[in-house]
């Protein structure tokens, strides 16, 4: 099937035949008639590859005719590619573009000999073509022109979301997995499950329905997820399960560490994928795994049943297909157009046959109703349906049925698909690389010269997306792309030969693999299998699909020997090698188009031959740390469009005539030269194709703000959606110079992304207010600015931030009653319209939002009014309209500043005034949306609020969940908000040293039961504390309690479902706080800092439910509890306790051989 590669590759030369390059350089050198014939014969064999691949499967003859076809097609493209590289170094001379002594270099060649040379290479490749095209008589092929079997329709990408709905009909499902895993009614402590179907039948969305369900979620103590897939090798699911491993422990290591994570816990873990069969590799891991509390479960997706056999401990989950009521619901979602259901009763019917069909597979329901989707007549839905039903009776399950959602794929989107065969399953695909690598084949082409490829490319990428042959991911990286395993199989299943993941060994390597993927890090090891790997000759993409995070590493012999292997490659990935140079034949791969060494960290330079690559189109630098400096003749790169230099914080300069490399599209660092012979900021003038980020650093380094080399014409890329700015000034000093620069820093309107550093002027450009497209906005570290620019207006921002402004007195220079109208209410929508969250941070001297002028007088005093007077002074203030995150740190001058009541995720205030809190919390509710101020925030953080003297009544935040409340010396009680705290999941209430939980309560602090939700509690530095509440008691949610450094703390109440308790430098009442035997379900108990320990008190001497004990800082105790008790233990910890060490040490470690034990003198 790898006719998809192939018919992309002949639609390349096509394409490339009838460029205007092509003809004049043809003409040119009197080979145009050969090219003309050439284009002709490649269009001849390009129709009649559909019906080819169609009968390929039953006639031998034809699959060997493909073959050789194959062959031939890739060396036409070969000599192609070179045409054009010799095309563009003769058009580099002849436009003077280069150096003096290229063009010496390029007279000397004989152009009579040249033309012969290239006219005789162009007629044997024509004939050798020509005769495959005749051949092709001998089968009766029929030819298609063009596409006739598709209708594509532009889709908006969200709507690849419905994967969500890959839940309906599960619910029962979900019931019983739940079921399984709540089963105390098992004799081990981990109880496996195993929940087996085929493909594509939502295996891993049942595990993941499950998984994140809120019982799950509360009964489990720890819950891991690991993806196995193909390799079931115990070090990487070892290292998967712990999850912040370094990649060079040993075996030994990791496993203690992962019997520590999850020893004694109730732990669920899923093994998302499993394919071993081997039932010793299985034993292997559940021995280290069985070290859990009882009642922990292993969740494993398979689509063996030998796995389920070898691997369960409970009956295997056998789960099945959607029901048809389910499966119709989720058709009825992907197939139908809004109203097409009910006009449409012929549709509905043929519809429902269909369901049948897929026998409640959901990839197969939504892979076959996006195809019809596309469809709007009922002969359509039929031929769908006739097709699907012929497939389904081959016998061969769901493949046909995806199968046929690959068939109705446009040409195009075939070979790019195919080619996606070269990432493993479960690989997180990046959109933009894997855009470039079709780029780098040929595979995405334009007939719109004014339109990018990478344009092009990027909607052949949502196409698939939207036909749900990919998926999106969400990652700490930002949206990644993945393949189900059941599109991934049919991947492999359509590039065939063309496209290989190398084995470990590399024994499946062969002469016919044309593209190469290496799934796993190479090292040392690899020289075994470079004999194998090389077979390939004329590959022409050779990738590390493994993750940059582990590295192996490839010696500079090894990587010789692959560049001059793979002369014919057009894409080669070379990243996290711990490679220290690049050997000068990398010159030699003269057709190359993609190289990436990013990671690379000890390179310093890069060869001069790379410059001869004069067809490459991406290079990617990322992390190359010590990368110096780039070759002198880079400009000679003209097709050059994506540089990916950030990372590089070695690099000194950038080349000179980097300005002559128009077709720059991507150039993420520009790093400013003192040099004259350097390049200087003006080469930026011309490159007005620049998309994504754009940095431009040490700006300090110009000297003449008037001369050329500022003119870098940002107003003209209006491509850029990010700018950042950067000056490294080691003065302190105003700079006139920079208000100079900033002001001929101005970009595009469509700039999205801001942020401006260490820039020393006294005023800001006013070109911001104009940027109506600005959503991200961060001015750091400018300390001498006092001005910046109106703001509020801006109608797409929705994050500020301003940090390490010494000198800003007042937010806007304008007064308040320019900005807000007079007659605006305080639900204002033109006043940062958009703002989401605001970050001000480290502004010492910020007085306020607006200057004391006007109406802003009434808002800085109206804290001192009284409250029936400030309601009414609250109407002039506007409010945040969307405002959702606030953080406010080191601004102990700002009293005053528009209200935020709407706050929905973060509140974080660090020594500032309480005045603007205080304000926001005392707007009346009937001018919001929502009930009071506040009621939707989920975490607030107050720390160094000097003026804080309690929560009050008023202040009814009923959604917060966490709360931190530290080193705010006024603090005296919670008295008032506590019966409001009804979501508070987490309380921590650190040095307040005039706080007391049971100030202004009745009944010993009855009042704290309403903290019905609050899990973990955290008083520390609080010296009035003498005993905990007594409404903690009544609290069943409560797990861990932390108390350090209350030394007038005399009892704990009876807290039944606590788990965990830290204790620390609380003496001198030691005896009568480890009056512990009341908490009957601690687990865990850590004692820390107390000097004048001697001995454990009585009432911890019996044996309770405690697992974990550690001692730490106590130099003088003597004493350990009994036997007994220290047979309960799992885990002990003793550190810098030296007489404990000394008496208990070789009894301990004789008696208790299965007891875990830490000894650390310090």
């Amino acid at each position: 099937m790898a006719e998809a590669i192939l018919f992309g590759l002949a639609q390349k030369m096509i394409e490339n035949l009838g460029s205007q390059t092509f003809q004049e350089f043809g003409s040119l050198w009197g080979v145009e008639g050969e090219l003309e014939k050439l284009k002709d014969t490649v269009s001849t064999i390009q129709a009649v590859l559909q019906d080819a691949a169609e009968q390929q499967s039953h006639n031998h003859q034809v699959k060997h005719w493909l073959e050789k076809l194959n062959d031939a097609v890739y060396d036409a493209d070969d000599l192609l590619s070179e045409f054009s590289a010799e095309a563009t170094r003769r058009s580099m001379v002849s436009k003077n573009k280069v150096a003096k002594e290229v063009r010496t270099c390029f007279s000397c060649s004989n152009p009579l000999a040249f033309r012969y040379k290239m006219s005789r290479k162009i007629k044997a490749m024509r004939q050798k073509l020509n005769a495959a095209a005749e051949n092709r008589k001998n089968f009766h092929l029929k030819e298609f022109h063009g596409e006739t079997n598709v209708v594509r329709r532009k889709r908006d990408p969200t709507h690849s979301f419905v994967r969500e709905e890959k839940v309906i009909g599960r619910e029962d499902d979900r019931k019983a997995i739940i079921g399984l895993l709540f089963d105390s009614n098992v004799e081990e402590n981990v109880s496996v499950i195993p929940i087996v179907g085929i493909g594509g039948l939502g295996k891993t969305t049942l595990a993941q329905y499950v998984y994140n369900d809120e019982k799950v979620e509360n009964y489990f103590e720890l819950k891991m997820w690991v993806c196995i897939s193909d390799v079931f090798e115990l070090k990487i699911i070892i290292e998967k399960i712990i999850g912040n491993a370094p990649g060079n422990l040993e075996m030994d290591e990791l496993q203690r560490q992962l019997r520590q994570k999850i020893d004694k816990k109730k732990y669920l873990l899923v093994l998302d994928d499993v394919w071993n069969e081997d039932r010793g590799k299985w034993l292997n891991l559940i021995d280290i795994l069985m070290g859990g509390s009882k009642g922990s479960k292993i969740i494993i997706t398979t689509r063996s049943r030998l796995v389920a056999r070898i691997t369960h401990t409970v009956s295997p989950y056998i789960l099945k297909g959607l029901s048809e009521d389910r499966s119709w619901f989720l058709f009825e979602q992907v197939a139908f157009s809004k109203g097409q259901v009910t006009n449409n009763p012929t549709l509905v019917t043929i519809g429902r046959e269909i369901v049948k069909i897929c026998q409640g597979v959901p990839l197969a329901i939504m892979s076959i109703g996006h195809v019809l989707y596309c469809k709007e007549t009922e002969s359509e839905w039929l031929l769908v349906k006739n097709n699907l039903l012929a497939n389904v009776i081959e016998g061969n399950e769901i493949f046909p049925i995806l199968k046929l959602s690959y068939d109705n794929l446009p040409s195009h989107l075939k070979s790019c698909f195919a080619y996606c065969s070269l990432f493993p399953k479960d690989y997180e695909m990046d959109k933009e690389t894997v855009i470039q690598l079709w780029i780098a084949q040929g595979f995405v082409q334009s007939s719109n010269k004014n339109q990018q490829l990478e344009d092009v490319g990027d909607e052949y990428f949502k196409d698939l997306l939207w036909r749900s042959f990919f998926e999106e991911v969400k990652t700490y990286k930002g949206l990644r792309y993945k393949m189900h395993d059941l599109i991934h199989d049919l991947a492999q299943a359509i590039a065939g030969e063309e496209c290989r993941l190398v084995s470990f060994d590399g024994r499946n390597i062969n002469e016919k693999n044309r593209h190469v993927s290496c799934p796993f890090c190479i090292d040392s090891s690899f020289i075994e299998s470079l004999r194998f790997l090389v077979k390939p000759v004329k590959a022409c993409s050779f990738l590390l699909t493994f993750s940059e995070m582990y590295s192996g590493a490839l010696e500079e012999s090894m990587l010789n020997t692959i560049i001059l292997s793979f002369k014919s490659l057009r894409a080669l990935d070379l990243h996290a090698l711990k490679i220290t140079s690049i050997p000068n034949s990398i010159g030699k791969l003269i057709h190359l188009k993609y190289l990436d060494v990013s990671f690379n960290e000890d390179i310093e330079t890069l060869p001069d031959s790379i410059t001869t690559l004069l067809n490459l189109q991406v290079l990617k630098l990322y992390d190359c740390k010590g990368l110096n400096e780039l070759p002198k003749k880079f400009r000679e790169l003209v097709n050059l469009k994506h540089l990916y230099n950030h990372g590089c914080d070695n690099l000194s300069h950038m080349p000179c005539g980097l300005g002559q490399m128009t077709s720059l599209q991507t150039l993420p660092l520009f790093i400013v030269s003192t040099s004259s012979h350097t390049s200087g900021l003006g080469e930026l003038k011309d490159l007005n194709n620049l998309r994504g980020t754009l940095e431009i650093s040490h700006l300090e380094r110009l000297e003449e703000t008037n001369s050329e080399s500022i003119v870098v014409n940002l107003r003209e890329k209006q491509h850029l959606e990010k700018l950042i700015i950067k000056w490294d000034h080691q003065d302190q000093v105003d700079n006139n110079e920079d208000e100079k620069l900033l002001e001929d820093l101005q970009p595009h309107q469509n700039l999205k992304h801001l942020e401006v550093h260490q820039y020393k002027g006294v005023k800001f450009s006013s070109w911001i207010s104009s940027l109506i497209n600005l959503v991200d906005l961060g001015i750091m570290s400018c300390k001498r600015c006092r001005y910046l620019p109106s703001l509020s207006h801006l109608p797409s921002l929705k994050s500020l931030r301003l940090d390490t402004m010494n000198d800003l007195e007042y937010i806007s220079d304008n007064d308040m009653s320019k900005e807000v109208p007079a007659s605006s209410t305080t639900i204002s929508t033109t006043f940062f319209p958009s703002l989401k969250s605001l970050t001000i941070e480290k502004c010492p001297n910020l007085k306020g939002w607006w200057g004391r002028t006007g109406r802003d007088l009434v808002a800085t005093t109206s804290a001192s009014t009284p409250d029936h007077q400030q309601d009414q002074s609250h109407i002039s203030l506007p409010l945040f309209p969307l405002l959702s995150s606030l953080r406010i740190r080191n601004c102990p001058e700002m009293t005053s500043m528009p209200l935020f009541p709407n706050l929905e995720e973060t509140l974080y205030l660090t020594n500032v005034s309480l005045k603007p809190l205080q304000e926001t919390m005392s707007v009346s509710s009937s001018s919001l949306s929502s009930s009071s101020p506040l009621s939707k925030l989920n975490k607030m953080e107050l720390y160094s609020i000097e003026h804080i003297e309690s929560l009050p009544a008023e202040w009814a935040l009923y959604s917060l969940k966490y709360l931190d409340i530290w080193n705010c010396p006024r603090l005296t009680s919670m008295s008032g908000a506590v019966r409001n705290l009804t979501s508070l999941c987490s309380l921590s209430i650190g040095n307040c040293e005039e706080f007391d939980p049971l100030r202004d309560m009745h009944d010993d602090g009855m009042e704290w039961r309403c903290l019905n939700c609050l899990r973990d509690l955290d008083f520390t530095g609080i010296p009035k504390l003498k005993s905990l509440p007594v409404g903690l008691q009544c609290i069943s949610t409560l797990k861990k309690l932390t108390i350090s450094n209350c030394p007038n703390l005399m009892t704990l109440p009876e807290l039944t479902s606590l788990e965990s308790l830290w204790i620390c430098r609380c003496e001198p009442n030691l005896t009568s706080l480890l009056e512990i035997s009341c908490l009957t379900s601690l687990r865990w108990l850590w004692i820390d800092d107390f000097p004048n320990l001697i001995t454990f008190p009585e009432s911890i001497r019996n044996p309770i439910s405690l697992e974990k004990l550690y001692i730490y800082n106590c130099p003088n105790l003597t004493t350990l509890p009994d036997d007994g008790f220290l047979k309960s233990l799992r885990n002990l910890r003793i550190v810098e306790c030296p007489q404990l060490e000394e008496k208990y040490k070789n009894k301990i470690e004789k008696d208790f051989p299965n007891l875990e034990i830490k000894w650390n003198r310090g």
